[in-house]
């Protein structure tokens, strides 16, 4: 009975003392699977710290050319915090007969900035007002200078990709220019094709050389310049419009005085545009505008009673508040224009620099009718960035061209669609 009883205690200590070491076993390769788990992360996160320590020790060498740079720009502030300059700027700038030009607008602004800092509501004003001097053409410097000032001050304004400051030198860079380099193919790709589709520059202003913002078809053809350029999708006072009564009467008359200078005619990407030298001027109800220069749009961009024309010229002139008021001058398939055959002759076919040949003299009153009597209404730039509060005067007695004159223009179409009209009056002389 005792040995049987033994055997019996013997059995169940071996099955526990199995029982226990397999238990054991189990744990022991659980730990090891934590062990060599929390192993990894404490890797992970050694090379995290290692790669923090490489970020910091870059920081802290930018760190003295940054601290150099905080002080220049507050010994420019305290230079600038009587301010003394900005009422001696703004008394010279008052005496301009002509008024200022987008730069020194630009200026002024700047010195505001240093002055009164971002939150002077004249700060922003004086920003707001150098962007809409300036057409986004030649002049990208000015409005890049300007849209990231008004970013700096808060305000809702989107700053173009070519205006973003630029990235430290190292790691950003080498980022950078691989986001650039699809851009600068479609570039390529755009210039052997940008006389067919005119994709590059603007037309109402000096251009901007870099590539495609906008195009009058595609991606960032008319209907999306919104995305880009809030004021095109979103402005209520757009051009072009489709002219039809009921008319309001106007009593004031349009007197071009226009004057023979030096031709300087450059095909920007978008139209054939000529530039005027200073003395041609239109006086729009006795006030006096400066012709800066002109350019042709494929069809007519206005319609008369819903039908366009099949080319129109647009002059576009300046006053000295920076006003802008462009003459439409309507062309219609007829005789050979003279004036036009001496523009096509020395037109590029391509996008490039504006072209001076010597000695061609070229008066734009003669792309004029005889009769002055038009349409007006209170429009918008035609192109990006649809800048509004321009004055339109549509004449009534349309200029003949020839239809291989309307062929041999390099841009089979670069006419912005109809805009609505948004209940704006449309007045008759």
């Amino acid at each position: 009975m005792f040995k049987l009883i033994a055997i019996v205690v013997l059995a169940i200590s071996t099955a526990g003392a199995g029982y226990f070491g397999w238990t054991q076993k189990k744990l022991g390769a659980a730990a090891t699977e934590q062990v060599a788990e929390l192993t990894q992360k404490v890797e992970e996160a050694d090379k995290k710290v290692e790669a923090t320590e490489v970020e910091l020790a870059a920081s802290k060498e930018m760190l003295p050319p940054l601290m150099t740079k905080a002080q220049e720009l507050e010994a420019v502030k305290a230079a600038f915090s009587t301010g003394t300059v900005l009422k001696d700027l703004e008394a010279v700038y008052a005496k301009e007969k002509k008024g200022i030009s987008s730069e020194r607008q630009l200026g002024l602004a700047g010195v505001r900035l240093l002055t009164n800092g971002t939150k002077d509501p004249a700060t922003v004003e004086a920003f707001q007002k150098a962007l809409e001097m300036t057409d986004w053409k030649g002049q990208q410097k000015v409005i890049c200078a300007a849209q990231n000032a008004l970013a700096a001050a808060g305000e809702k304004v989107k700053v173009m990709s070519e205006c973003a400051p630029e990235a430290p030198a190292g790691k950003e860079e080498k980022k950078n220019d691989a986001k650039v380099a699809p851009a600068e193919k479609a570039d390529v790709k755009d210039d052997k094709k940008g006389d067919k589709k005119g994709d590059k520059k603007e037309a109402h202003g000096p251009a901007d050389t870099h590539a495609a913002h906008w195009e009058y078809e595609g991606a960032m053809g008319p209907e999306n310049w919104g995305k880009e350029f809030p004021i095109c999708g979103k402005g209520k006072s757009q051009a072009p419009l489709n002219i039809k009564g009921p008319f309001e009467k106007v009593r004031f008359s349009v007197a071009p005085d226009y004057k023979q200078g030096q031709l300087k005619i450059v095909n920007n990407g978008h139209t054939i545009q000529v530039n005027v030298p200073n003395g041609s001027k239109i006086r729009i109800d006795g006030k006096p505008y400066d012709l800066v220069q002109f350019h042709f749009h494929r069809p007519s961009e206005e319609h008369i009673d819903g039908k366009p024309s099949v080319m129109v010229v647009h002059f576009v002139h300046k006053n000295m508040e920076g006003e802008l008021a462009v003459l439409a001058v309507m062309l219609r398939e007829g005789n050979e224009n003279p004036g036009i055959k001496t523009l096509w002759t020395h037109a590029p076919k391509a996008a490039g620099p504006e072209v001076i040949p010597d000695g061609v003299m070229f008066n734009p009153v003669n792309l004029l009718p005889k009769e002055m009597d038009f349409f007006h209404y209170d429009g918008s730039l035609t192109t990006p960035p649809c800048t509004e509060k321009v004055k339109f005067y549509i004449l009534k007695t349309q200029v003949n061209i020839s239809k291989e004159q309307v062929t041999d223009f390099p841009f089979k179409m670069n006419a912005r669609p109809i805009q609505p009209a948004n209940g704006r009056p449309i007045y008759t002389n």
